[in-house]
């Protein structure tokens, strides 16, 4: 068969753009009575994209406008959702005020760039529908006082597949975005998860946060230190996105937890764990074996392994988990540079056992008891 040519992935739009467009339409329909459809807006880096209304609505001192996110081709949890922005006037001198709407969270744990209390419209979002109240105020010869309720309908039920309720966020969905777009597939959206997430516990006053590549290890760490909620970092395979944002934002300890094969890898010097971007090297595994004394056979089996898996069956008794564990510690102090921050490895088999670690803060006793002694 022949190979297909590989489609270009398509962009979409933010929470915050959707939100900036149905805000546009609302406040033009508030002060002249008529919705612009589609209507368009401009975003920070010079595009123009318009939007269609999914849902308009008037009364007597409101108008309501609701557009539908298109996240493109990326996997976004709030992909198809109606997101509307409600204006009524305010108070005369109050400028723009912003209310969260139902299915949008509000902010109750310090360390987010959105003060508690406040609806969770992170920054940027929220300059867009100002200038673009400001914008039209100045056309109109308006004061450009009002309220804003963003609403995103079935948001609180969706938020329960985001960072929101680990990060304070309670109630719904953030209204995010810096540039407005949606890059399919991209990784900054979860790294910027893991920074919030940082600041959150550095806000809290918290001594220790554990990152995990995984549910399975984020079970396990948690049950070991009983640590809360939001001192536990969802790392998945960004290692580098944690490591380069503590060494600037340094907590006091840290406890990265995860699989034989991922952490495999950190130990070889990679700071992406993803498969499509590293792999494991069993010739490196294989070496690690011959440091602790394995037999030759089981040394030439590892280098001929498929799994990671595989490798560490071979060691049996040979503490192999705890040597990979100090080379993947060694490369995260290296990346942290002397921040201050003391990191544990622990390594979580697939059934949530620890059988690994390095840089323990407690008696291993505490391991195989699943919680600290």
């Amino acid at each position: 068969m022949d190979d297909q040519p590989t489609l270009p992935l398509r962009r979409g739009w933010t929470t915050g753009a959707c939100a900036t467009a149905a805000t546009r339409a609302a406040y033009g329909a508030l002060v002249t009575g008529a919705f612009e459809d589609p209507v368009e807006i401009a975003l920070p880096r010079g595009e123009r994209p318009a939007f269609a209304l999914a849902w308009q609505g008037r009364g007597g001192d409101w108008a309501c406008a609701g557009v539908i996110k298109d996240a493109g081709d990326d996997p976004d949890v709030t992909h198809g959702a109606l997101v509307t922005a409600t204006l009524t006037r305010g108070r005369p001198g109050s400028g723009v005020v912003f209310r969260a709407g139902a299915g949008v969270g509000t902010v109750t744990r310090p360390g987010l760039p959105i003060a508690v209390g406040e609806p969770a419209i992170n920054p940027v979002p929220r300059r867009l529908m100002t200038e673009t109240v400001a914008e039209l105020a100045a056309r109109f010869g308006e004061a450009g006082d009002v309220v804003i309720e963003v609403a995103i309908p079935g948001g609180e039920s969706l938020a329960q597949k985001t960072w929101n309720p680990r990060l304070g966020i309670l109630g719904g969905l953030s209204v995010l975005g810096t540039t407005g777009v949606v890059v399919p597939f991209s990784c900054s959206a979860w790294i910027h998860s893991i920074h919030r997430g940082i600041d959150v516990a550095r806000a809290a006053g918290l001594p220790h946060v554990a990152a995990s590549t995984g549910s399975t290890s984020e079970v396990a760490v948690q049950r070991l230190y009983g640590l809360p909620d939001h001192a536990l970092l969802d790392m998945g395979d960004f290692a580098g996105g944690l490591l380069k944002y503590l060494r600037r934002q340094p907590l006091p300890r840290l406890t990265i937890a995860g699989g034989f094969a991922k952490l495999a890898k950190l130990g070889q010097g990679f700071l992406d764990l993803h498969s499509g971007r590293s792999q494991v090297d069993f010739a490196w595994l294989a070496q690690r074996l011959a440091e602790l004394g394995a037999a030759p056979e089981r040394i030439a089996a590892a280098r001929a392994a498929n799994t990671a898996k595989q490798v560490l069956d071979l060691a049996a008794a040979l503490p192999l988990a705890d040597r990979v564990a100090a080379a993947a510690r060694a490369t995260a102090l290296g990346v942290l540079d002397g921040c201050g921050t003391s990191v544990e490895i622990l390594i979580i088999d697939r059934q949530g056992s620890i059988v690994g670690g390095a840089g323990d803060f407690g008696p291993r006793s505490a391991w195989s008891s699943g919680g600290p002694a």
